[in-house]
């Protein structure tokens, strides 16, 4: 950092001497020799390993290219082809993605990304000049000649300045300050059971090789400056011109500049001859991944192949190409693995790690492609590579947040992978007692909670009112109320609230009483695709025998699934969460808050209503329209964290090496900002933070609260029960 600093102080303090050498007018015509030295058997040298590194670079990407084409198809997932194309490029282009929550890293990979695609395509310019131009014109036409040179010059050194110093701040930041995301080491395996020196070496020799080329490119330029006595318009070659003017002349300058030439092509030719087996690959795969990337991905999931002997992944080869190539586009940042709520419990997940271990397996399947890429053994003879060498507690770790495909910078798609794993766990019966009993339950009751469908309404039955059969009489909204808002006592007290609210509001809604059933998300999402499509073809056929406009839902799960998952609804059918619900009746002057409540509050944002679907500011809205100040957790809309129930976790044991669960750590969170109140807007959410209240010892500290209760104290009516 100190040698960089001291190039931009040199080259601030020459400036007025630059500018003045650029317009005094050239001794000579502005033009360079590029193999000046070098020519003859040299020149013909160069060409030769030139060519043999472009065949061992085609090779590299065949073999990918087999690799991929072993998975199975990804339907739809290049089409249309251009328009992907064209905002992946504009992705990679804005590093939108790089930049988002780690600004540092942001900045300094757009410099090398930019640097590098400046030096690109000079390197390709100056081909051109020198293998076409002069070959289909004679050896004295030239394209870089006089102005054009002198433009070209200035372009390509600050392109070249750009790339040194995003690589020298990308160099600090993992070796000077290195964040926690990038450590290596695994929550999964015991020390003695798996090496990363391997990563660790290949990320070093990346940055390294390219810092190498990068300044030795600069190196030729200053020596051929300084050899050819400092020619005006070399001044336009502004970085070479202060390294020369810097010391750089008090050497052999021709010595210098052939030393420099040959170490710095074979660095170059070496470099993308490595590209295809290295991390270096995800030049070309990154922006492939982009392209091809699902939007939806986790939101709406895609049922097995229905040629598949099994619903799940029993073997590599039941990946897609897609996936496949995804494995080899992380670029190890570890982004998904500072997010996962599992990992932060001390759960044995971490995306990451998952990821890199399904491309180490697809490389030992297929044919090693990477070098410097294993870390440990691969998968043994006779070895599943769900529940064995991915284990099955891993995959059971994860609480479908979707935190790690939100924040992944190059599309990978984590959370459908391991669903597709969980479908063959459950394929071999490998799940928790507790899990086969609630998807027992779903099957033979319609609910996780094993009770009667008779039961499903009476949560209603303390009312003053009847809340109306939807399949009986017409409604504006159909209330789908989902399993905890209909079983669960302490969520309960909210739909009741919620019913209060409508009623007083004289909102025209109705609900499906017994015949409604789990509308399946979380059993999605455990792995039960069978008992999922089971219960959407239930749910379809009663919401089909009610006369309604507009379906709400107070669980976020549950408005997730029927907004994405269930297609056979119909694209005229809304889906409302009830904070949109609510806050349009705000809107419309319905809804009245005047009773202001002046608390001091923290919200927190559930998964499936925020990262899911995008929902942030309406629930804030409401509670701010219902008079509270709300403190903002550090981890908040899209970093929001999770409460762990997802995924069927809230079915779930806690594995042996959970330290503090994510309601805990959360709630933790929420204690230290000295407010006394916690709102939720998701039945789930008030199941897992109440407990987390207890367990965490802050029942004299903070108070679980709805949004709904906010809502009718605002109106004046009775909260909660």
């Amino acid at each position: 950092m100190r040698a960089l600093g001291i190039l931009l102080g040199t080259l601030s303090v020459m400036l007025p001497e630059l500018l003045l050498a650029a317009t005094e007018g050239a001794s000579s015509v502005p033009q360079r020799d590029v193999f000046r030295l070098m020519h003859g058997w040299p020149k013909a040298v160069f060409y030769v390993v030139g060519l043999g590194t472009c065949v061992l670079f085609a090779l590299g990407c065949f073999k990918q290219y087999k690799k991929y084409s072993r998975g199975r198809p990804a339907e739809g997932r290049l089409a249309p082809l251009v328009p992907r194309i064209m905002e992946a490029i504009r992705t990679v282009g804005s590093h939108v993605t790089v930049k988002r929550n780690d600004p540092v890293a942001g900045f300094g990979h757009a410099l090398v990304y930019w640097g590098f695609v400046v030096l690109l395509i000079a390197t390709t310019i100056v081909a051109f000049d020198e293998d076409f131009i002069q070959i289909l014109f004679g050896s004295e036409a030239k394209l870089l000649v006089g102005g054009i040179y002198l433009w070209f010059s200035l372009f390509a050194d600050l392109g070249g300045l750009a790339l040194v110093v995003g690589l020298f701040i990308m160099f600090f930041r993992r070796y000077s300050s290195a964040p926690a995301k990038l450590d290596y080491t695994r929550v999964d395996l015991e020390a003695g059971d798996y090496d990363r020196s391997t990563y660790q070496a290949g990320d070093r020799w990346f940055l390294l090789l390219l810092i190498f080329i990068a300044i030795s490119g600069f190196f030729i330029e200053a020596a051929r400056i300084a050899s050819e006595g400092f020619p005006s318009f070399e001044a336009w070659s502004v970085v070479g011109w202060v390294l020369a003017k810097a010391g750089v002349a008090v050497f052999d300058s021709d010595a210098l500049f052939i030393l420099s030439w040959v170490l710095h092509v074979a660095a170059v030719l070496g470099f993308i001859a490595y590209i295809p087996y290295s991390k270096a690959m995800h030049i070309v795969t990154d922006i492939l991944t982009l392209a091809s990337r699902d939007e939806k991905a986790a939101i709406a999931l895609t049922a097995p192949p229905e040629d598949a002997e099994s619903p799940g992944i029993t073997a590599i080869e039941d990946f897609s190409w897609r996936e496949l190539m995804m494995f080899d586009a992380c670029t190890k940042c570890g982004r998904c693995h500072d997010v996962c709520p599992a990992r932060l419990s001390g759960a044995p997940l971490s995306p990451r790690d998952l990821i890199l271990d399904l491309r180490e397996a697809s490389n030992k399947s297929f044919g090693n492609c990477e070098i410097m890429g294993s870390s440990r053994p691969g998968i043994a003879e006779g070895q599943d590579l769900t529940g064995g060498y991915i284990d099955r507690d891993t995959l059971w770790s994860c609480t479908s947040c979707r935190a790690c495909v939100e924040h992944c910078p190059v599309g990978i798609e984590h959370l459908p992978v391991i669903v597709s794993m969980r479908r063959e766990l459950l394929n071999k019966g490998d799940l928790d007692d507790l899990l086969q009993d609630a998807l027992k339950g779903l099957d033979e009751k319609g609910n996780s909670f094993g009770q009667s469908g008779n039961k499903r309404p009476k949560w209603s039955k303390p009312l003053d009112f009847k809340i109306p059969n939807a399949q009986k009489e017409a409604v504006d909204y159909l209330w789908f109320v989902g399993d905890f808002a209909s079983y669960n006592e302490d969520c309960q007290d909210v739909s009741r609230t919620v019913a209060k609210v409508l009623k007083h509001l004289d909102v025209s809604f109705g609900i499906m009483h017994k015949a409604e059933k789990s509308a399946g998300n979380d059993v999605r999402r455990a792995g039960e695709e069978g008992l999922f499509e089971a219960l959407v073809e239930h749910n379809v056929e009663q919401i089909e025998k009610c006369d309604f406009k507009h379906i709400f839902t107070t669980d976020p799960h549950t408005y997730n699934t029927l907004k994405h998952e269930y297609p056979s609804l119909g694209d005229g059918v809304k889906i409302l969460h009830y904070s949109e619900l609510l806050l349009k009746l705000v809107k419309d002057g319905v809804l009245k808050l005047e009773n202001r409540a002046g608390s001091r509050v923290t919200y927190h944002d559930p998964c499936y209503l925020g990262r899911y679907n995008g929902i942030y500011e309406t629930p804030r809205e409401l509670l701010l329209a219902c008079g509270v100040e709300i403190v903002e957790m550090p981890r908040s809309r899209d970093l929001g964290a999770c409460c762990g129930a997802g995924g069927g976790r809230i079915w779930m044991a806690d594995h042996d090496k959970v330290t503090q669960r994510p309601s805990e750590n959360r709630m933790d969170e929420a204690v230290s900002l000295g407010v006394d109140k916690f709102v939720v807007a998701c039945p789930k959410d008030l199941t897992m933070f109440r407990d987390a209240v207890k367990t965490g010892g802050h029942e004299d500290k903070m108070e679980v609260k709805d949004l709904a209760d906010f809502v009718a104290d605002a109106m004046g009516l009775e909260g909660s029960e």
